[in-house]
């Protein structure tokens, strides 16, 4: 009996622990996810009562007397056109309310173009002045806590979904179409996304991490994205760049001051990102030098070819002088 206790706690505390964490939408760190944990939480709760007076009616006719004849006149009406119409008179427009507030105009300082990738994603911020080019990142978001932040989403081949439970609903990006959402990071910290649209074969591995950090380290680390990628400063990252020039690697990557490449994600501040492949892996030496030779066999399905032709040594330079830029 007490093994039984204990494995019945066992299993309650560890579906409770997916409750919340960086990816719930029953955990939310911002405004928009709170109000969609609210709504959530009304119609929870009003469908359980629902559900409840339903099948206390249902045990009616067995309950009463044989000889008092349930009205049927009072169910049909009661329960299926006064029940039915007084609910949707109250959720309605309390659903409709909810939806217009989260898209409502708000005076943001930061707008970022996001545009889904099979099967990646690339993060792009719009200059103030308007007159400068895009600065450019992949796979991560960056965004000062406590301020709204405008999100224009794109889709470059097939439908993607736009998704960070704990910030807000997701939002379609469809080619063609440039759809408009606003998030908002209450406090610092990583929030989890995802594409909520199946798009293909590795549509389960495609993630973005959102980095809410406060507006002084935010202005810093914008700042920060014109500057070129810095210099090599050893005779092994001096091979790695050389390695990624000779290899052709610029043609699909950009590295500032580097290469221009556009059809594959940023590389210029591979180094600090939370993970590398939109989620395939954790960052680290060990993991770019693992995804370098074996992209296809970590990801099948992805755009990037795996380098089985390289050497120990070669692979080594190539995967430090990634994990270096910062």
């Amino acid at each position: 009996m007490r093994a039984d206790r204990r494995a019945g706690a066992a299993a309650l505390a560890l579906l409770l622990a997916g409750c919340d964490g960086p990816q719930s939408s029953l955990d939310p760190g911002g405004p928009a996810a709170d109000s969609i944990h609210t709504l959530g939480t009304i119609m929870y709760v009003g469908a359980a009562a629902v559900t409840l007076l339903v099948t206390v009616l249902m045990l009616v006719p067995f309950l009463r007397r044989r000889e008092r004849p349930v009205r049927r006149n009072l169910f049909l009406w009661g329960g299926g056109v006064v029940l039915p119409s007084v609910t949707l008179l109250f959720l309605v427009p309390y659903v409709m309310n909810v939806g217009h507030g989260m898209r409502d105009v708000a005076p943001t300082r930061v707008s970022v173009d996001v545009t889904g990738h099979m099967f990646w994603w690339d993060v792009a911020y719009r200059r103030v002045d308007g007159l400068s080019g895009p600065a450019r990142t992949a796979n991560e978001m960056r965004i000062p806590a406590g301020e709204p932040v405008e999100l224009f989403l794109h889709a470059a081949d097939v439908i993607h979904s736009f998704w960070v439970p704990s910030l807000a609903g997701k939002t379609d990006m469809i080619p063609g179409r440039v759809n408009r959402m606003v998030i908002e990071a209450d406090q610092p910290g990583i929030y989890r996304g995802a594409c909520a649209e199946y798009c293909g074969l590795q549509h389960s591995m495609m993630r973005v991490d959102v980095i809410a950090m406060p507006r002084a380290e935010f202005d810093a680390w914008f700042a920060g994205l014109d500057d070129p990628a810095p210099s090599p400063a050893t005779d092994e990252l001096r091979a790695g760049r050389d390695l990624y020039a000779d290899l052709g690697c610029g043609a699909c990557h950009e590295v500032r001051g580097v290469s221009q490449g556009r059809a594959g994600p940023d590389l210029t501040e591979i180094g600090v990102r939370q993970s590398i492949g939109a989620g395939a892996l954790p960052g680290g030496v060990g993991n770019i030098a693992g995804w370098i030779a074996s992209a296809q066999h970590i990801k099948p399905g992805n755009a990037m070819p795996s380098y089985h032709q390289l050497q120990g040594p070669q692979l080594r330079a190539l995967a430090a002088y990634m994990e270096s830029l910062r």
